[in-house]
Protein backbone atom coordinates (compact mmCIF):
# COMPACT_ATOMS: atom_id res chain seq x y z
CA UNK A 1 0.00 0.00 0.00
CA UNK A 2 1.63 3.27 -0.95
CA UNK A 3 1.57 6.10 1.58
CA UNK A 4 0.74 9.96 0.99
CA UNK A 5 1.43 13.13 2.66
CA UNK A 6 -0.62 16.41 2.94
CA UNK A 7 2.03 19.32 1.57
CA UNK A 8 -0.16 22.04 2.75
CA UNK A 9 0.61 25.65 4.06
CA UNK A 10 2.74 28.54 2.39
CA UNK A 11 5.24 28.47 0.17
CA UNK A 12 8.01 28.97 2.56
CA UNK A 13 9.56 25.56 3.89
CA UNK A 14 7.90 23.62 1.54
CA UNK A 15 11.14 22.73 -0.38
CA UNK A 16 12.36 21.29 2.27
CA UNK A 17 9.48 19.58 4.06
CA UNK A 18 8.68 17.76 0.34
CA UNK A 19 12.72 16.42 0.66
CA UNK A 20 12.09 15.54 4.75
CA UNK A 21 8.93 13.62 3.86
CA UNK A 22 10.27 11.53 1.22
CA UNK A 23 13.26 10.69 3.37
CA UNK A 24 11.06 9.55 5.46
CA UNK A 25 9.04 7.11 3.22
CA UNK A 26 6.56 8.54 1.21
CA UNK A 27 5.44 7.48 -1.65
CA UNK A 28 3.56 10.68 -2.54
CA UNK A 29 2.84 14.09 -1.61
CA UNK A 30 -0.57 16.12 -2.33
CA UNK A 31 -1.28 19.56 -1.98
CA UNK A 32 -5.13 20.50 -1.59
CA UNK A 33 -6.92 24.11 -2.89
CA UNK A 34 -8.16 24.75 0.28
CA UNK A 35 -6.41 28.35 1.31
CA UNK A 36 -2.86 28.82 -0.66
CA UNK A 37 -2.70 27.70 -4.62
CA UNK A 38 -2.48 23.84 -5.06
CA UNK A 39 0.36 23.81 -7.55
CA UNK A 40 2.84 26.25 -6.53
CA UNK A 41 4.27 23.74 -4.00
CA UNK A 42 4.31 21.10 -6.42
CA UNK A 43 6.84 23.52 -8.49
CA UNK A 44 8.89 23.68 -5.30
CA UNK A 45 9.11 19.63 -4.04
CA UNK A 46 9.67 18.66 -7.41
CA UNK A 47 13.08 20.80 -7.06
CA UNK A 48 13.75 18.95 -3.87
CA UNK A 49 12.81 15.24 -4.75
CA UNK A 50 13.27 12.37 -7.01
CA UNK A 51 11.15 9.78 -6.34
CA UNK A 52 7.78 10.51 -5.11
CA UNK A 53 4.47 11.37 -6.88
CA UNK A 54 3.64 14.99 -6.72
CA UNK A 55 -0.49 15.21 -6.79
CA UNK A 56 -3.58 18.18 -6.39
CA UNK A 57 -5.89 16.53 -4.31
CA UNK A 58 -7.38 18.20 -5.27
CA UNK A 59 -7.29 21.36 -7.85
CA UNK A 60 -11.06 23.26 -8.01
CA UNK A 61 -11.52 21.78 -11.63
CA UNK A 62 -14.76 24.37 -12.07
CA UNK A 63 -12.83 26.99 -11.69
CA UNK A 64 -10.83 26.73 -14.50
CA UNK A 65 -11.10 25.44 -18.18
CA UNK A 66 -9.42 22.36 -19.66
CA UNK A 67 -6.47 24.92 -21.47
CA UNK A 68 -5.31 26.22 -18.35
CA UNK A 69 -5.46 22.58 -16.87
CA UNK A 70 -3.73 21.37 -19.92
CA UNK A 71 -0.94 23.45 -19.73
CA UNK A 72 -0.45 23.54 -16.00
CA UNK A 73 -0.39 19.64 -16.20
CA UNK A 74 1.88 19.86 -18.71
CA UNK A 75 4.61 22.37 -17.50
CA UNK A 76 4.58 19.97 -14.00
CA UNK A 77 4.78 16.72 -15.23
CA UNK A 78 7.93 18.23 -17.18
CA UNK A 79 9.44 19.71 -14.56
CA UNK A 80 9.14 17.15 -12.11
CA UNK A 81 10.39 14.42 -14.75
CA UNK A 82 6.93 12.52 -15.13
CA UNK A 83 5.86 12.38 -11.16
CA UNK A 84 2.97 15.01 -11.67
CA UNK A 85 -1.17 13.79 -11.04
CA UNK A 86 -3.66 16.78 -12.12
CA UNK A 87 -6.35 15.73 -8.83
CA UNK A 88 -9.43 17.36 -9.95
CA UNK A 89 -12.46 17.98 -8.12
CA UNK A 90 -15.62 19.47 -7.92
CA UNK A 91 -16.60 21.59 -5.12
CA UNK A 92 -19.78 22.11 -4.23
CA UNK A 93 -22.03 25.20 -6.23
CA UNK A 94 -22.07 27.60 -3.05
CA UNK A 95 -17.86 27.89 -4.03
CA UNK A 96 -17.96 27.99 -7.52
CA UNK A 97 -21.02 30.39 -7.55
CA UNK A 98 -19.82 32.88 -4.83
CA UNK A 99 -16.22 32.19 -3.79
CA UNK A 100 -14.86 31.49 -7.54
CA UNK A 101 -17.67 33.36 -9.80
CA UNK A 102 -17.58 30.63 -11.65
CA UNK A 103 -20.90 28.62 -13.78
CA UNK A 104 -22.84 25.82 -12.25
CA UNK A 105 -24.48 23.04 -13.99
CA UNK A 106 -24.69 19.29 -14.38
CA UNK A 107 -21.00 18.43 -11.99
CA UNK A 108 -21.10 14.53 -13.26
CA UNK A 109 -21.57 15.41 -16.91
CA UNK A 110 -19.43 18.38 -16.75
CA UNK A 111 -16.35 16.73 -14.66
CA UNK A 112 -15.96 14.14 -17.77
CA UNK A 113 -16.48 16.79 -20.19
CA UNK A 114 -13.17 18.72 -18.56
CA UNK A 115 -11.45 15.21 -18.17
CA UNK A 116 -11.95 14.64 -22.12
CA UNK A 117 -11.44 18.22 -22.66
CA UNK A 118 -7.65 18.21 -21.39
CA UNK A 119 -6.93 15.08 -23.02
CA UNK A 120 -7.85 15.93 -26.62
CA UNK A 121 -5.95 19.10 -25.99
CA UNK A 122 -2.93 16.98 -24.85
CA UNK A 123 -3.30 14.74 -27.87
CA UNK A 124 -2.84 17.69 -30.28
CA UNK A 125 -0.04 18.52 -28.54
CA UNK A 126 1.43 15.02 -28.87
CA UNK A 127 0.54 15.00 -32.51
CA UNK A 128 -0.07 18.10 -34.10
CA UNK A 129 -3.10 16.87 -35.08
CA UNK A 130 -5.89 20.07 -35.43
CA UNK A 131 -7.92 20.79 -32.06
CA UNK A 132 -11.63 19.43 -32.36
CA UNK A 133 -12.97 19.59 -29.11
CA UNK A 134 -16.50 20.17 -29.34
CA UNK A 135 -18.58 19.63 -26.03
CA UNK A 136 -21.78 20.33 -24.16
CA UNK A 137 -20.02 22.77 -21.63
CA UNK A 138 -16.21 23.29 -23.08
CA UNK A 139 -15.30 24.08 -27.18
CA UNK A 140 -11.38 24.08 -27.72
CA UNK A 141 -10.69 24.59 -31.57
CA UNK A 142 -8.12 26.58 -31.89
CA UNK A 143 -4.03 25.57 -31.41
CA UNK A 144 -1.14 27.11 -33.44
CA UNK A 145 1.64 25.77 -33.46
CA UNK A 146 3.46 29.20 -31.24
CA UNK A 147 0.67 27.69 -28.32
CA UNK A 148 1.93 24.56 -28.40
CA UNK A 149 4.55 22.94 -26.27
CA UNK A 150 4.80 19.73 -28.28
CA UNK A 151 4.52 16.10 -26.96
CA UNK A 152 5.54 15.90 -23.18
CA UNK A 153 9.26 14.21 -23.00
CA UNK A 154 7.52 12.20 -19.58
CA UNK A 155 3.83 11.67 -21.33
CA UNK A 156 0.88 13.11 -20.45
CA UNK A 157 -0.08 13.25 -16.61
CA UNK A 158 -2.08 10.87 -14.94
CA UNK A 159 -5.87 12.58 -14.12
CA UNK A 160 -7.05 11.49 -10.47
CA UNK A 161 -10.86 12.47 -10.03
CA UNK A 162 -12.12 13.21 -6.09
CA UNK A 163 -16.00 11.78 -5.97
CA UNK A 164 -18.58 11.56 -2.88
CA UNK A 165 -21.54 10.71 -4.57
CA UNK A 166 -22.45 7.62 -6.68
CA UNK A 167 -22.54 10.02 -10.32
CA UNK A 168 -19.33 11.89 -9.89
CA UNK A 169 -17.79 8.07 -8.74
CA UNK A 170 -18.95 6.48 -12.03
CA UNK A 171 -17.18 9.58 -13.85
CA UNK A 172 -14.06 8.46 -12.00
CA UNK A 173 -14.51 4.85 -12.99
CA UNK A 174 -15.20 6.14 -16.83
CA UNK A 175 -12.16 8.26 -17.54
CA UNK A 176 -9.89 8.91 -14.61
CA UNK A 177 -6.58 6.82 -14.06
CA UNK A 178 -7.05 7.59 -9.99
CA UNK A 179 -10.06 7.67 -7.76
CA UNK A 180 -9.80 10.06 -4.71
CA UNK A 181 -12.34 8.53 -2.02
CA UNK A 182 -13.65 11.68 0.25
CA UNK A 183 -11.95 11.71 3.66
CA UNK A 184 -15.88 11.78 4.64
CA UNK A 185 -16.60 8.01 4.56
CA UNK A 186 -16.13 5.16 6.80
CA UNK A 187 -13.94 1.87 5.40
CA UNK A 188 -17.70 0.83 5.13
CA UNK A 189 -19.56 3.35 2.78
CA UNK A 190 -16.41 2.77 0.60
CA UNK A 191 -17.10 -0.65 0.57
CA UNK A 192 -20.74 -1.06 0.29
CA UNK A 193 -21.34 2.01 -1.62
CA UNK A 194 -18.30 4.08 -3.56
CA UNK A 195 -16.75 1.09 -4.98
CA UNK A 196 -19.66 -0.74 -6.46
CA UNK A 197 -20.43 2.64 -8.23
CA UNK A 198 -16.74 2.61 -9.28
CA UNK A 199 -16.94 -0.52 -10.52
CA UNK A 200 -20.22 0.45 -12.88
CA UNK A 201 -18.09 3.42 -13.46
CA UNK A 202 -15.44 1.27 -14.71
CA UNK A 203 -17.52 -1.15 -16.66
CA UNK A 204 -18.81 1.32 -18.80
CA UNK A 205 -15.71 1.69 -20.01
CA UNK A 206 -14.35 -1.59 -20.63
CA UNK A 207 -12.11 -1.60 -17.51
CA UNK A 208 -12.06 -3.13 -14.94
CA UNK A 209 -10.84 -2.74 -10.89
CA UNK A 210 -6.84 -3.05 -11.55
CA UNK A 211 -7.45 -0.28 -14.46
CA UNK A 212 -7.67 2.42 -11.44
CA UNK A 213 -5.79 3.46 -8.06
CA UNK A 214 -8.10 4.26 -5.60
CA UNK A 215 -6.32 6.65 -2.56
CA UNK A 216 -7.90 7.55 0.31
CA UNK A 217 -7.66 10.27 2.96
CA UNK A 218 -8.09 8.71 6.41
CA UNK A 219 -7.98 10.77 9.68
CA UNK A 220 -5.60 9.33 12.21
CA UNK A 221 -5.84 9.80 15.61
CA UNK A 222 -2.42 9.19 17.53
CA UNK A 223 0.53 10.69 19.04
CA UNK A 224 3.30 10.03 21.13
CA UNK A 225 1.94 11.66 24.38
CA UNK A 226 -1.50 11.80 25.53
CA UNK A 227 -2.09 15.18 24.62
CA UNK A 228 -0.43 14.96 21.11
CA UNK A 229 -3.45 12.20 20.89
CA UNK A 230 -6.16 14.20 22.40
CA UNK A 231 -5.15 16.88 20.33
CA UNK A 232 -5.49 14.82 17.02
CA UNK A 233 -8.72 13.47 18.83
CA UNK A 234 -10.58 17.29 19.12
CA UNK A 235 -9.04 18.40 15.55
CA UNK A 236 -10.85 15.14 13.94
CA UNK A 237 -14.12 15.19 15.36
CA UNK A 238 -13.73 19.08 14.09
CA UNK A 239 -13.01 18.41 10.64
CA UNK A 240 -15.55 15.38 10.71
CA UNK A 241 -18.36 17.52 12.09
CA UNK A 242 -17.44 20.56 8.92
CA UNK A 243 -17.61 17.90 6.52
CA UNK A 244 -21.14 16.43 7.80
CA UNK A 245 -22.80 19.87 7.80
CA UNK A 246 -22.50 19.49 4.24
CA UNK A 247 -26.02 18.19 2.88
CA UNK A 248 -24.79 16.08 -0.09
CA UNK A 249 -22.67 14.23 2.65
CA UNK A 250 -25.63 12.67 4.95
CA UNK A 251 -25.92 9.67 3.12
CA UNK A 252 -22.52 8.39 5.10
CA UNK A 253 -24.16 9.09 8.28
CA UNK A 254 -27.48 7.54 6.43
CA UNK A 255 -25.74 4.66 6.04
CA UNK A 256 -24.93 4.16 9.86
CA UNK A 257 -27.96 5.24 10.93
CA UNK A 258 -26.85 8.69 12.17
CA UNK A 259 -28.71 10.68 10.36
CA UNK A 260 -29.91 13.11 13.08
CA UNK A 261 -26.27 14.45 13.23
CA UNK A 262 -26.12 16.03 10.04
CA UNK A 263 -29.27 18.43 10.47
CA UNK A 264 -27.78 19.24 13.59
CA UNK A 265 -24.39 19.75 12.54
CA UNK A 266 -25.82 22.36 9.42
CA UNK A 267 -27.87 24.30 12.26
CA UNK A 268 -24.43 24.94 14.23
CA UNK A 269 -22.71 25.45 10.95
CA UNK A 270 -25.19 28.32 9.82
CA UNK A 271 -24.65 29.84 13.66
CA UNK A 272 -20.71 29.62 13.22
CA UNK A 273 -20.90 27.40 15.85
CA UNK A 274 -17.20 25.94 14.16
CA UNK A 275 -16.27 24.84 17.68
CA UNK A 276 -19.54 23.83 19.23
CA UNK A 277 -20.08 21.16 15.94
CA UNK A 278 -17.55 18.67 17.42
CA UNK A 279 -19.49 17.51 20.05
CA UNK A 280 -22.01 16.11 17.94
CA UNK A 281 -19.33 13.99 16.87
CA UNK A 282 -19.16 10.75 19.65
CA UNK A 283 -16.22 8.74 20.36
CA UNK A 284 -18.44 5.63 18.15
CA UNK A 285 -18.27 8.07 15.03
CA UNK A 286 -14.79 8.86 15.16
CA UNK A 287 -13.96 5.16 15.62
CA UNK A 288 -15.46 4.02 12.29
CA UNK A 289 -14.00 7.77 10.40
CA UNK A 290 -11.07 7.56 11.46
CA UNK A 291 -8.17 5.20 12.05
CA UNK A 292 -7.11 5.46 16.41
CA UNK A 293 -4.46 3.82 18.36
CA UNK A 294 -1.02 3.97 19.18
CA UNK A 295 1.76 4.23 16.42
CA UNK A 296 2.82 1.26 16.70
CA UNK A 297 -0.95 0.19 16.46
CA UNK A 298 -1.81 1.58 13.09
CA UNK A 299 -0.41 -0.44 10.41
CA UNK A 300 -2.34 -3.01 11.47
CA UNK A 301 -5.48 -1.29 12.01
CA UNK A 302 -5.09 0.47 8.41
CA UNK A 303 -4.65 -3.50 7.30
CA UNK A 304 -7.59 -4.34 8.62
CA UNK A 305 -9.90 -1.70 8.32
CA UNK A 306 -9.05 -0.80 4.45
CA UNK A 307 -6.68 -3.74 3.22
CA UNK A 308 -7.64 -5.25 0.12
CA UNK A 309 -10.23 -1.67 -0.70
CA UNK A 310 -7.52 0.45 -1.32
CA UNK A 311 -3.52 1.51 -3.34
CA UNK A 312 -3.00 4.34 -1.55
CA UNK A 313 -3.74 6.16 1.75
CA UNK A 314 -2.94 9.23 3.03
CA UNK A 315 -2.26 11.06 5.78
CA UNK A 316 0.94 13.20 7.80
CA UNK A 317 2.73 11.71 10.62
CA UNK A 318 4.84 14.49 12.32
CA UNK A 319 8.19 14.50 10.72
CA UNK A 320 10.02 16.03 13.88
CA UNK A 321 10.46 12.49 15.15
CA UNK A 322 12.01 10.61 12.43
CA UNK A 323 12.97 7.82 14.84
CA UNK A 324 9.59 6.72 15.48
CA UNK A 325 7.46 7.81 12.78
CA UNK A 326 9.84 6.29 10.02
CA UNK A 327 9.36 2.85 11.27
CA UNK A 328 5.57 3.22 11.09
CA UNK A 329 5.46 5.13 7.48
CA UNK A 330 7.86 1.76 6.60
CA UNK A 331 5.02 -0.63 8.27
CA UNK A 332 2.52 0.77 6.46
CA UNK A 333 4.05 0.26 2.81
CA UNK A 334 4.25 -2.56 3.82
CA UNK A 335 0.84 -3.39 4.24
Amino acid sequence: MKLDANLLGPLDGVAERAAQMEALGYDGLITAEINHDPFFPLLLAAQTTERVDLMTGISVAFARNPMLLANIGWDLQEFSAGRFVLGLGSQIKPHITKRFSMPWSHPAARMQEIIEAIRAIWDCWDTGEPLGFRGEFYRHTLMTPMFSPGPNPFGNPRIALAAVGPLMTRVAGRVADCFIAHAFQTADYLRDVTLPALSEGLAESGRDRSDIEVSCPLFVVSGLTEAETAERKTSSKQQIAFYGSTPAYKGVFDHHGWGDAQPELNRLSKQGKWVEMADVIDDTMLDHFAVVGEPHELAGKIKSRFGGLVDRIQFSIPSDSPDIWGPVATSIREI
